[in-house]
């Protein structure tokens, strides 16, 4: 060691670039007392869906059953005449018109339901919020719904129900020990791609069209600058599990990820997804890109991983086309041939031997992901608990923020449009009328990052009101925010707390609200003393 020592600092450090990224991440201090995001990323779920009647539950007999703190703060949920004489129960609808229903604890797997970006759209019908079932609702089946309670389930009405407190039982309870915004939003319309790729860039322009692979995709939308839009979900160009439908995105200065600008500036990050490790043999027998699990929940056996839910995948300067594994634990988080792009056993196997990166994305496997069709909020909450629950108990909690979000709303129902601070005049567009959302002239328009600064379709937004929570001994106790944010507020706060700098090229954190007004970092120790300690079977402490 000491004939190493003897080596000249930057000599070293340019030999040795998984320590130079240590040196370098040693070096920065965050603005706030978070020194380590955590943000679990989860699926297809609106706002109304999981908290629309928040704090209220049902409490059937046989239920985990919640009961709402004293002086629990009301969200801008479903009002009675929401519940009773919904804009959605009317003729247009036909058999799906409905009044929004509780889905009971046994329905957890339900029908996946129509979340394109031009019918999303579509159902907000001018801002009257009255053609979800028409334009997104999905029939469900019989057999996927144990409790035909009412029988509008298995009618395109399905798009109308909504959990409470006995199913989506533990984010109720990290509502109630930590902040909620109710006022939170896609940053665009469309499904999972689109919203993944918001939540590290902000921008969903600047599409490589140099492969056949990227050629006359119903996933792009052309930008009326000569170049196209993701709207759609697309997987990843070189990704060795990719299937037919590719594309990447132009990496230019002008088109960066957070991911580039945490490198930049030395600091430790990754994407953990699960079944991106394509060298271990799950339980089943299933290996590689095949790689699955069966849920304890469903019964079901689903694919560990979904390409399209891997943005920094969409980037050359990002991916991990093969999925190389990183050279050791103690490399996870640094800069080395796995480029930060890592499986979710690699989160816990860092954290279990002592480390955790400034940065962690965490997206669990599919079947633990909550989107319909193919996961359940049962699932998912064990997903959660786990996370949470092993961070509270790590020495690494005093300084650590967990974010929980989602990629797009599934198409269910939700009452509140948000404003619409990005147009797009483009033949998806249906917000404001035929081939618009937003005002002509009035409305802005973001460039895109190759345009020469010229107005880009294809972004139409706030798309839908997505769940939010923070969760963290700075986070506000038993809090309702109601400040305007979307996906790339999560994206400003990083920015923000390090000091980074913008994405800039048209990226929607320009436009975005901070968060942190769900933390209290006025005083010099962090106030919300909350550790509760979930099941994951029950969701309850």
């Amino acid at each position: 060691m000491r004939q190493l020592l003897s080596i000249p600092v930057s000599i070293f450090l340019i030999l040795n670039p998984v320590w130079s990224s240590v040196a370098q991440a040693q070096s920065q201090t965050p603005t706030t007392p978070i020194q380590h995001v955590v943000v679990i990323f989860d699926e297809n779920n609106s706002f109304d869906h999981y908290f629309g009647i928040y704090p209220k539950a049902t409490n059937p007999p046989g239920q985990p059953r919640f009961v709402a703190l004293p002086n629990t703060p009301t969200v801008n949920g479903f009002s009675p005449a929401l519940l009773t004489n919904n804009p959605n129960l009317n003729s247009a609808n036909g058999t799906g018109a409905s009044n929004p229903f509780r889905l009971n604890r046994s329905q957890a797997l339900t029908a996946d339901q129509n979340h394109n970006y031009g019918p999303e759209q579509s159902s907000f019908d001018h801002g009257l919020m009255d053609l979800f079932p028409k334009n997104t609702g999905t029939a469900g089946s019989s057999s996927s719904m144990s409790v035909l309670i009412p029988a509008v389930v298995t009618t395109k009405g399905l798009v109308m129900g909504y959990y409470d407190g006995n199913t989506v039982t533990a984010l109720w309870e990290y509502a109630q020990n930590f902040a909620l915004n109710d006022n939170s939003y896609g940053t665009q319309f469309g499904p999972s791609s689109p919203g993944a790729v918001n939540l590290i860039s902000g921008q969903t322009n600047g599409i490589n069209q140099g492969t056949v692979a990227n050629a006359n995709s119903s996933d792009e939308i052309a930008d009326g600058q000569g170049g196209f839009t993701l709207n759609g979900d697309s997987d990843p160009l070189n990704d060795a599990c990719a299937g037919s439908t590719k594309m990447q995105m132009n990496f230019t200065t002008s088109n960066l990820n957070i991911g580039n600008l945490l490198n930049n500036a030395g600091l430790t990050w990754g994407w953990f997804q699960g079944g991106f490790d394509l060298t271990i043999t799950n339980p089943n027998g299933s290996m590689g890109c095949n790689r699955s699990t069966v849920s304890p929940i469903t019964g079901l056996t689903e694919a560990d991983y979904v390409p399209h839910h891997e943005p920094f995948q969409f980037y050359p300067s990002t991916a991990n086309p093969g999925h190389t594994r990183p050279t050791n634990v103690q490399s996870i988080g640094f800069t080395d041939v796995a480029n930060h792009q890592y499986d979710i056993h690699d989160f816990f196997d860092a954290l279990s031997a002592g480390d955790l990166a400034n940065v962690s994305y965490l997206k669990p496997p599919s079947y633990q992901n909550a989107h319909p069709g193919n996961s359940n909020p049962l699932d998912e909450q064990a997903f959660i608990v786990k996370v949470v629950n092993a961070l509270m108990q790590s020495s690494f909690w005093s300084t650590t923020a967990v974010i929980i979000a989602y990629d797009d709303s599934d198409g269910w129902y939700d009452h509140q449009m948000g404003p619409v601070v990005n147009g797009s005049f483009s033949t998806e567009d249906t917000l404001s009328g035929t081939g618009a959302c937003g005002a002509s002239g009035l409305t802005p328009q973001l460039p895109g990052p190759n345009s020469s600064g010229k107005p880009v379709n294809g972004r139409c937004g706030y798309g839908v009101r997505l769940p939010l929570l923070v969760i963290s001994p700075w986070a506000k106790a038993n809090y309702v925010d109601h400040t305007l944010t979307d996906q790339t507020s999560i994206l400003r706060f990083i920015e923000d707390n390090w000091s980074l700098g913008k994405i800039g090229g048209g990226s929607f954190d320009a436009l975005a609200n901070p968060i942190t007004s769900m933390f209290n970092f006025t005083e010099t120790t962090p106030q919300n003393t909350n550790l509760p300690i979930l099941s994951p079977i029950t969701g309850l402490p």
